[in-house]
């Protein structure tokens, strides 16, 4: 490759050299040549040894490795990394299966694909960049998505418009980049049918990572009264519904995800009595309701973006607890999330404890959760661990 090289600091290749897949800006010495933001680059090591290969862009990440060899970033190597994600997918049962047609089949740096997400819903495919030199690859991407899924796939929408550094002044615009599809758009996961609005809603339309946390819901949910608090599109209330829960409570603060869950609930359960939604900010309503639940879900949207607000976002996730832990019935259950990277393991464990603690009950931990093998954690890469949560009985 004769492009441009980035030259690191001495002492700076340490991270490259544990196959970490990012280089800071504050670890570089040098730039060789004019790279556009988004273009292929070499790293090197203050000695001139080779590093890797990935996107440049502005801003503290500087480069997102792509490779720790020399390679050609074609078609073909988009082809193989995209064959390599398909087959964990099939490996894991997630797809070819009956019952099942959605998955995360890309998850950035957990796939050696830094920058890039691919969701897929039944033969719709949406794709989100997170950089430029993955929104720049986007055509390429969408080739080498139809060369690995052939007639499954049928549509790829690209939705980034809001996922891009705003900083690169693209001006993207969310759109579909092979086929088109006016048909609802359902998609299939083990067995339940939901309405995904990839054109509006938030990320590419569905939660796929709370799946295997919304099959274990299923488990409790047998003649329990249940409050999904921050429902979203109502996943963990179809669950529970399916499960035999006596009652179901959705609450969110959007309307427009309210009514999106009463669809997804009437698609599965036409005949339904036992469920109710309602357009409610989650804390005025644990505080105002006037019922007690023997379950409580807690899967709110991270509440810390940048570490500079972790100890606001940790209050809120104690303030949250504690008034869930006031509605729960003697021997209920409480599912409690975080979804933010910058909240460790540890830190929201605390936060929970500090909740229990404050309520006074005695409380067990019955299942630490994560997010599902269709998000893998690069094990160089320990920031791809975002999605965390407990399983606890309250008495």
């Amino acid at each position: 490759m004769n492009g441009p090289r980035i030259c690191l600091k001495p002492g700076k290749e340490e991270s490259l050299l544990r196959f970490h897949p990012w280089v800071f800006s504050g670890a570089i010495a040098s730039i060789e040549g004019h790279p556009e933001e988004g273009d292929t680059v070499e790293v090197f090591a203050a000695d001139r040894t080779f590093l890797g290969m990935g996107h440049y862009q502005i801003g503290s990440i500087a480069v997102r490795i792509l490779s720790f060899h020399r390679i050609d970033i074609d078609p073909v190597f988009w082809a193989k990394r995209l064959r390599t994600a398909c087959k964990l997918r099939r490996t894991l049962g997630l797809l070819g299966v009956p019952g099942n047609d959605t998955c995360r089949l890309v998850y950035g740096e957990g796939d050696r694909l830094p920058g890039l997400i691919i969701d897929l819903y039944g033969a719709t495919a949406v794709m989100q960049a997170h950089t430029v030199g993955m929104h720049r690859a986007r055509i390429a991407l969408a080739g080498a998505l139809k060369e690995v899924l052939g007639e499954s796939l049928q549509h790829i929408y690209y939705k980034s418009e809001g996922t891009l550094p705003f900083k690169a002044a693209l001006e993207p615009e969310n759109e579909s980049l092979y086929g088109r599809t006016d048909a609802e758009p359902i998609a299939l996961e083990k067995g339940l049918r939901f309405h995904i609005d990839w054109l509006k809603g938030q990320k590419t339309g569905f939660f796929i990572d709370q799946r295997e946390n919304r099959l274990l819901l299923e488990q409790y949910a047998r003649d329990r009264s249940i409050l999904n608090l921050f429902c979203y599109t109502g996943g963990f209330s179809v669950y529970a519904l399916r499960g035999g829960a006596g009652l179901v409570h959705s609450v969110d603060s959007s309307a427009k995800a309210i009514a999106l869950t009463e669809k997804n609930v009437a698609l599965n359960f036409p005949d339904n009595t036992r469920h109710c939604a309602f357009a409610a900010d989650a804390f005025d309503f644990l505080e105002k309701t006037g019922e007690d639940y023997d379950l409580i879900i807690l899967d709110p949207p991270a509440f810390a973006k940048h570490k500079n607000v972790l100890r606001n976002a940790l209050q809120g996730y104690r303030k949250l607890n504690a008034l869930a832990l006031e509605k729960i019935k003697p021997g209920g259950i409480l599912f409690t999330f975080s979804c933010s990277q910058v909240v460790s393991r540890n830190d929201f464990r605390l936060a929970v404890f500090s909740a229990a603690a404050q309520s006074g009950r005695p409380v067990r931990i019955l299942h630490q959760l994560a997010q599902p093998p269709d998000h893998p954690v690069n094990i160089y890469h320990p920031e791809g661990e975002y999605l965390k949560g407990l399983v606890l009985e309250v008495e």
